[in-house]
């Protein structure tokens, strides 16, 4: 499980590397970390580039991610825009499920984050939809920061527990940052953020209905039902996001036709 790993190739959306890959080949990723630190994988969404164009930690903890996923429907199409790839989304609750029913033997699972109620209705779940998983540890952290001595304690936690795959449900940008500085104190594990996961998976938090993800509309159902903690995220970040994004696929197109000469 520890062998050398090809992985998957990224290209810059809105100025943000994003992995052009599959849950195939994210699982198989997952399934592989190094020896000598943890192997990271940020799920990513409009939010998360916007985010990171503006905060330089957010966008370096992004870019040392071993995998960016397009987990939001709009990079989606901007991968499909700018490379013509039949790029499909890598969306983190799913990634997460099928990691936990479908990956391969050996692997041994933590959960960071949430609230205690919301990690004992997720490992409820997970006995439901993947039976043969295994789960060696759960832990609700506080919800503010930790200490030196709190966030070292956490990660001796982590890697007496024996887990290889530890999900991190910190929230975005908190739980990339904290995988960027855990990440060398880790090794031989991989770590993924999936921010809402936990919540989707466990039931605390409803999902925007599957039309709507296709239609790359989540983020209405999401404002519509938390509105007062969303609506400025939304109400500058989709339209700058865009903007930027037509900006980037007009460049791209006059690049390649000066390539292509007369």
């Amino acid at each position: 499980m520890t062998e050398t790993v090809t992985l998957p190739p990224r290209t810059p959306v809105v100025g943000i590397p994003i992995s052009m890959t599959s849950y195939d080949e994210v699982v198989d990723v997952v399934a592989r970390p190094p020896r000598d630190r943890a192997l990271t994988v940020a799920v990513c969404n409009v939010h998360s580039v916007m985010s990171a164009r503006r905060d330089a930690e957010l966008r370096r903890a992004i870019e040392d991610a071993d995998v960016a996923t397009p987990d939001g429907v709009p990079l989606v199409w901007a991968i499909r825009l700018l490379t013509s790839r039949p790029q499909t989304r890598v969306y983190g609750p799913e990634l997460m499920r099928r990691t936990l029913a479908e990956g391969p033997p050996g692997l041994r699972h933590y959960f960071y984050g949430a609230t205690e109620e919301t990690l004992a209705r997720l490992q409820e779940a997970v006995r439901s939809f993947a039976p043969s998983a295994e789960i060696v540890g759960a832990e609700a952290p506080p919800f503010r920061p930790l200490s030196e001595e709190e966030e070292d304690a956490a990660l001796a936690r982590i890697r007496a527990s024996g887990a290889n795959v530890l999900w991190v449900g910190l929230g975005m940008p908190k739980q990339e940052l904290w995988m960027h500085r855990a990440a060398p104190r880790l090794p031989g594990i991989s770590i993924l953020g999936v921010g809402a996961a936990f919540d989707f998976l466990a039931g605390t938090k409803p999902q925007a209905p599957a039309w709507m993800q296709r239609a790359g509309l989540e983020w209405l159902f999401r404002l519509a039902t938390e509105p007062r903690r969303l609506w400025r995220r939304y109400v500058w970040n989709n339209p700058a996001y865009l903007v930027l994004l037509a900006a980037q696929v007009v460049r791209s197109r006059v690049s390649k036709e000066r390539r292509a000469g007369p």
